[in-house]
């Protein structure tokens, strides 16, 4: 999955909330990780501040 694949895919589960969409957005960025390291994560994490939405933290595994 590209990054922006995930962008896209994450703004989706941001505009819809609720606890599904949580986990739908931790399976996305747990693919990240795997193809793109931590570092990729933590950076969609504070751009798409789902530390905030989600409470995903930066530097932890989702």
């Amino acid at each position: 999955m590209t990054l922006e694949k995930a962008r896209q895919l994450l703004q989706a589960q941001v505009s819809f909330g609720g606890g599904y969409n949580r986990h739908g957005a931790r399976l996305i960025l747990a693919d990240v990780i795997r193809e793109h390291g931590q570092v990729a994560a933590d950076e969609l994490i504070r751009e798409m501040r789902l530390d905030q939405l989600f409470g995903f933290q930066p530097g932890a595994a989702p």
